[in-house]
C-alpha cells in the first residue's frame, strides 16, 4: 500500500543513502518523457525537502532541456538487495551550472570530476513509498569506471566541446542551456 509524507524522515533518507542507483524522470510540455538511472555518488540529501544530485557528462542532456521549459522532476529508489521498498520523491528543481555561483558550493559535496555538467537542486513537495515486493533482487558489484576514465582522459576544453556539439538539445530539439545561459 503506498504511503504520502511532506517529507522524507531519517528513515527513508538512510534508506536513499544505502542505495547505490536512482532514477530521475523529467518531461517538457510535450515530446519523449526521460527516466535516466543515475549512480556514481550523485546525490545528497540536504534536508528532509531537499535533495541535489549532480549530473555528468554523458550522450543526453534531457533533463536540463526538460526543466527548462518545465520545472518539475521525480526521483525513485528501488530496494533491490535488501528492503522491498519503492521511494519515490516529487517536486521542482533549480538547474545549476559551472558558470553559476552555487555551483562551486554544492559540487565540493561531491568527488571531483572535469565532467560535472549540472547540479539539480531539488525542492521537494510530496514524498511516497510503495511496497516494491514485484522487484528483484539484485546485488551490487561495484561502480563502472567507463565514464570517470572517459572523463580523465579528457581536457576541459574537450569536454567543452562536447558538451557544444552532443548536449546542448534533447532528442525532441529543446535547448539544454549547457553552455550558455538562458535569456529572459
Amino acid at each position: 500500500m503506498a504511503k504520502q509524507f511532506d517529507s522524507l524522515s531519517e528513515v527513508l533518507t538512510r534508506f536513499i543513502e544505502a542505495q547505490h542507483i536512482f532514477f530521475v524522470g523529467s518531461a517538457a510540455p510535450d515530446g519523449q518523457v526521460n527516466i535516466s538511472p543515475k549512480g556514481m555518488d550523485s546525490l545528497r540529501v540536504l534536508g528532509p525537502n531537499r535533495i541535489v544530485w549532480r549530473n555528468l557528462t554523458g550522450s543526453g542532456n534531457e533533463t536540463a532541456g526538460h526543466l527548462a521549459q518545465l520545472n518539475r522532476m521525480t526521483l525513485m529508489w528501488c530496494g533491490f538487495e535488501a528492503k522491498p521498498m519503492i521511494l519515490r520523491t516529487y517536486g521542482t528543481a533549480k538547474t545549476l551550472h559551472p558558470r553559476d555561483e552555487a555551483f562551486r558550493s554544492l559540487n565540493a559535496l561531491f568527488p571531483h570530476s572535469d565532467g560535472a555538467r549540472q547540479i539539480y537542486d531539488v525542492s521537494l513537495d510530496l514524498v511516497q513509498t510503495s511496497c516494491g515486493y514485484a522487484v528483484p533482487f539484485m546485488a551490487y558489484q561495484g561502480e563502472r569506471d567507463v565514464l570517470r576514465n572517459w572523463t580523465e582522459d579528457k581536457t576541459p576544453e574537450e569536454i567543452a566541446t562536447y558538451w557544444e556539439t552532443r548536449n546542448q538539445h534533447t532528442i525532441d530539439g529543446a535547448p539544454t542551456y549547457v553552455t550558455s545561459p538562458k535569456t529572459p
